[in-house]
């Protein structure tokens, strides 16, 4: 039976509270007024910046848009009142970028709050996944982590309703099409494309499916936990509980599939409502899949080397990092399959999702892919290396940042453009849902016994050698 220590506790706790003093100090550092803004342009511009880009941008704008004038013979008037104009313009022009750049700022805090939360709450729902096919394929081998798989778990139904709540309160500083605005004929920010999509990117809606993902998803992690738990106190040659379990977990996979692909395009994908990918949901499943997988093999190494889980042997961490190993190659697939296409393609609604990565995210978009593919794939191509439990450890650090900056990437070059940086609040967030993510999971592990006694292929587990 597993003790949750007061030192990891504590622990956790502190991260807790470090986590809400960045957040906090996210939301007011960048509650700035237009004017701070032009400032910090100004500045930015005298020195190298964001600002001198733009500057450069705006005088090519005013090149481009006004009239030749090497006719030396014009009028004096004439030239003074194009002089105007172009002034004008080029100042209503630095207006317009300082109030976008603005709205950038305020909406960074969001989506860091909103990036950390989601990435721990798909490493609990990618773990359920793997809970479930485990039963549905009557796997022999994994058993003896079936407790660790039901304490990641647990983190699902705080962590899920944290991700729906910030996307909604957050509203249009990271969906831009909750800004009733945009779907109004009549204002300046009338979308079409958006006003199209009405039916489906709506606040109702989005609300009412994402109650209707987490319902389905926690009533199969709660009967699942409940028939593992009864089939311990089953007499001996009983194993209804156990075929309970397979049957709805059979089932749960099909409600997954489907409602996997319908969160991915609700909670990340209309964070660009006029881009689309038709790989995106399996792109995502890629991703919380391989990260759920690693944070099993990280804690139960963890649990391991506190001299729990004895019957746990090298033939299961083998495992595990095999998965780690062949669903990053996975992802790469999935990942060059979508970029490929699209930038071969080269249609302009669809390219420009990744020219605006390319362009202002060059290090993360191009990070990310060595982290979650070629580091994965020197690190854990040989066999005996997934056996040492420290090389296991580096690879699964490597991984989980990679698919961090993964999500990162999917978030913030819609909402906060060329002002990404992770600073204070990025950190702050990922010291909070990494906290939280400790005190749910290690609780849940001192609930219950961590071998499943009465799983009928405990024995086969138990002996498992490859």
């Amino acid at each position: 039976m597993y003790t949750f220590s007061s030192r990891l506790k504590i622990f956790a706790v502190i991260l807790i509270i470090l986590g809400i003093i960045g957040i906090t100090f996210g939301f007011i550092d960048s509650d700035k007024s237009l004017g701070d803004v032009k400032e910090l342009l100004a500045s930015e511009s005298s020195h190298g910046g964001h600002g001198e880009a733009h500057e450069a941008k705006t005088v090519a704008h005013v090149v481009k848009g006004g009239n030749d004038h090497s006719d030396n013979t014009h009028a004096d008037d004439t030239h003074g009142a194009l002089s105007s104009d172009n002034h004008h313009a080029e100042a209503s022009h630095d207006d317009e970028h300082a109030e976008h750049v603005m709205h950038q700022i305020h909406n960074r805090p969001w989506s860091a709050l909103y990036v950390a939360a989601f990435f721990f709450m798909m490493i609990s729902l990618g773990v359920l996944a793997f809970y479930a096919i485990q039963f549905a394929a009557q796997a022999g081998w994994s058993p003896l982590l079936f407790r660790v798989m039901e304490a990641i778990t647990y983190y699902l139904l705080p962590g899920a309703i944290i991700v729906l709540g910030v996307a909604y309160f957050a509203g249009d500083h990271i969906f831009i099409w909750m800004d009733p605005e945009m779907v109004n004929p009549q204002s300046e920010h009338y979308d079409k494309l958006v006003a199209g999509k009405q039916g489906w990117l709506n606040k109702t809606g989005f609300l009412i499916r994402g109650i209707i993902f987490i319902a389905g998803w926690c009533l199969y992690r709660f009967f699942a936990r409940k028939f593992s738990l009864a089939q311990d106190d089953a007499e001996k040659g009983d194993i209804r509980n156990y075929k309970k379990t397979f049957r709805i977990s059979a089932a749960f996979l099909v409600f997954f599939i489907y409602t996997e692909s319908m969160m991915s395009w609700d909670w990340i994908m209309s964070v660009d409502p006029h881009w689309f990918s038709t790989l995106f949901g399996w792109y995502v499943f890629a991703s919380m899949f391989v990260s759920g997988i690693t944070v099993i093999a990280l804690i139960t190494m963890y649990l391991k080397s506190k001299g729990l889980l004895p019957q746990v042997n090298d033939s299961h961490i083998h495992d595990l990092a095999k998965f780690m190993f062949g669903i990053s190659i996975f992802w790469t697939y999935l990942w060059f399959s979508q970029f490929m296409l699209i930038w071969y393609s080269n249609i302009p609604e669809e390219v420009t999702y990744f020219i605006t990565r390319i362009e202002d995210y060059k290090l993360p978009f191009f990070g990310m892919v060595a982290m979650n593919f070629v580091f994965p794939l020197l690190l854990l191509m040989n066999s005996d290396y997934k056996r040492l439990p420290w090389f296991v450890v580096m690879a699964g650090i490597v991984i989980l940042c990679g698919h961090y900056i993964d999500i990162f990437n999917m978030i913030m070059p819609a909402t906060v453009g060329d002002r990404w940086f992770i600073g204070v609040p990025e950190i702050g967030s990922i010291l909070l849902f990494a906290g939280l993510f400790i005190l749910i999971v290690f609780t849940a592990l001192s609930k219950a016994p961590l071998l499943p006694k009465g799983n009928p292929l405990i024995k086969e587990s138990e002996h498992f050698h490859y």
